[in-house]
This record gives structure tokens, sequence and C-alpha cells, in this order.
């Protein structure tokens, strides 16, 4: 009796998608540097076609990365529709990689480019029924966030790239995809624990933020300014006082309980975010003591300091 042929299958589908000007196409060339087979723009429709093209490809070893538009969706609705022929079909395990970036952030680039919103520019007056002539480039953003919301429900993946460079964006991509590839213990969970300055910002894609504006702050040390959360002596200035260690201590027992929740009942990928007033000192050193902490039961947790260094 013949063999039944294997089915063809991609080892990894990312989409890439969200908001317009968030960074969609440079993600989807640092993912090609990675090894990813990049496809940029693709209509949903084609997505089974392009499966069948590339599976099992020698070129295609690491895996596919397509970014998809929401004007050439339709709708988020055809979107997660083709995501969902695709799965069925078990043509390739599909991660969705969801591009954000605050309204002050997505205005100041489209300022800087003298690019118009694609919601309001002539060659799509008719998407989901919006008069774009009537528009202003806020109203854009608040339409095109409003008609992704389910697609941003469904994702994987929430970078929000509002004050990430281009090293800092790549560095996140390469801890998402990378650091996870051989784990065992955490079942392939995505665990972020980040510090970031209150005055820059929160991270849009935080789950948990803790505020440590309320402990002493080494900035006022004269010995300790210039050195950052990471340094021994600014640990061991934090560690001489008792709130210190009641922070850290309640801090971890909520988290005992909050963690394990999340990911059996929500989605694999949680993001803890600490904060203080400028993100070097203070939220640097409890992000690296949480990170510490829970890096040996999550082989998936990664630490980033967004603002260590502004």
């Amino acid at each position: 009796m013949p063999r039944r042929k294997a089915k063809a299958k991609i080892k990894s589908f990312v989409v890439v998608t969200g908001m317009s000007g968030a960074g969609k196409t440079a993600t989807l060339k640092v993912l090609e540097d990675f090894g990813f087979t990049a496809v940029d723009n693709l209509p949903p429709e084609l997505l089974p076609q392009l499966f069948k093209l590339l599976a099992n490809k020698a070129a295609n070893q690491r895996g596919v990365a397509v970014t998809i538009d929401i004007r050439n969706a339709g709708s988020s609705e055809e979107l997660l529709k083709a995501l969902d022929t695709v799965e069925a079909a078990g043509l390739a395990s599909v991660k969705i990689v969801f591009l954000t970036a605050s309204n002050e952030e997505l205005l100041r680039r489209y300022e800087k480019t003298r690019r118009v919103h694609p919601f309001i520019t002539k060659n799509i007056n008719n998407i989901n029924n919006l008069n774009s002539a009537s528009l202003s480039t806020i109203d854009g953003i608040n339409q095109e966030r409003a008609i992704l919301a389910p697609v941003l429900a469904r994702a994987n993946i929430v970078l929000d790239t509002s004050l990430m460079d281009l090293s800092q964006h790549r560095g996140r991509l390469l801890k998402e995809f990378f650091d996870n590839e051989n784990d065992e213990a955490g079942g392939g969970m995505s665990l972020l624990i980040s510090s970031f300055g209150f005055k820059y910002g929160v991270p849009q894609d935080s789950n948990f933020v803790f505020d440590v504006r309320c402990l002493p702050n080494p900035y006022y040390v004269a010995k300790l300014r210039n050195l950052t959360g990471e340094d021994r002596p600014v640990q061991d200035y934090l560690l001489q006082f008792p709130e210190t260690l009641r922070f850290l201590g309640r801090s971890r027992s909520f988290l005992d309980f909050a963690i394990p929740e999340y990911f059996s009942s929500v989605k694999g990928q949680l993001h803890i975010a600490v904060g203080c007033t400028g993100g070097r000192h203070r939220s640097v050193a409890l992000a690296r003591w949480l990170f510490d902490a829970y890096s040996q039961t999550f082989k998936g947790a990664t630490v980033f300091h967004r603002d260590k260094d502004l």
C-alpha cells in the first residue's frame, strides 16, 4: 500500500499587522534578517496559496512572515477568517504580531514624514463606509484603532513602538522569537519584565504596571546618579530600606498568584512593566530582581530596560 504523503507545513508563520505608522515594514525587515521568508502587504485571501507554494522549501526552515494591512483585508473579520482557514487546514501555526503606538507618537510620525494617514487618502474613500474626505489624521488613527480592536484581542505578541528606536525594536523581536525557541519549562510562554520612566510614558502593551516612585531615589545620591539599577551600588542602596523589601515581597506574592493564572486563562504573552520617574535606577533594579526571581521557573522570561540609557 503506497505511503500517504505528509501534509506540507510551514514551521512558523508570523502575521505582522497593526496600526499604520507603528512599524510593520520595519518589523518585517527584522524578521527577514532573522531568516524568515518575508512577504509584504499580502491580501489575506492569498494566504492558503502562499503556504502551499512555500511549504517545505529549504529557504523557509525558520518560517514565513507576512505583513497584512487592514486596507487589503477589508475588515478585521476577513483577516481573522483567513487565519482560521490556514490553521484549520493544518498548513501552519499562526502567530499574530500587532504593532501599536500612542496617538501622539503616530501624529508626530505623520507630521515628520509629511504622509497622509491611509484612511484619508483618495484611494480608500469607501473603506468600512467611512467618509475619508471628512477625516483628520487623528480621526483616521482612532477609526483604524477601533477597526483593529478584534485583531489586537487575538494577537499573540503586542509591541508598543512609541519610544523604541530600531535597535530596541530589533532587540524585542529577538527576545520574543529566539529566546524561547528551545524552552521546555514554561510551555513556550513569553514573560517580559521591563523597566520604564513615567516621564516618557507607560508602555501601552503592558499587562501589569508597578509604580516604584514611592521608594527612595538613588538619583539624589551624588555617587549613584550616573549609575543604573543594574549596578550593585544602586541595588545595595535600595536594599537597605525596609520599604524596598516590603514592596518586592508583596509584588512577588501577587505575581506568584497572577502569572500562572494569566497564562492558563488568557494567552501566552505577559508583560510586567515597572516604572519610576526616569526609568534609570529604581525601576531597573526592581525589574532585574523580578526577572531573577521568575526566569528559572519560566524559561521564556526576558528583561528589557526601555529608558535606562536615556
